[in-house]
């Protein structure tokens, strides 16, 4: 699976390891994801989804339904 959260969509992003000296070597910047198993309400089951922790604050804001409503996941 990719490494992408599945309500924020953020992804790894490339950029540099700097050094004291300044030298500068390429790294990726990966997002804080977890594999969650959460209920849905309005479909009755169990839902797995990929989250950063901003996207399980999202869900913690919203609720799950009108979360997955509003980022359009089916």
């Amino acid at each position: 699976m990719s490494k992408i959260c599945q309500i924020t969509k953020k992804a790894v992003m490339s950029g540099n390891n700097v050094s004291h000296a300044k030298n500068r070597t390429r790294r990726t910047f990966e997002p804080n994801l977890h594999m969650h198993r959460l209920w849905s309400e309005a479909q009755n089951k169990w839902i797995k989804l990929k989250l950063s922790s901003k996207g399980l604050r999202i869900i913690d804001k919203y609720g799950l339904d009108k979360a997955l409503e509003k980022y359009d996941i089916t």
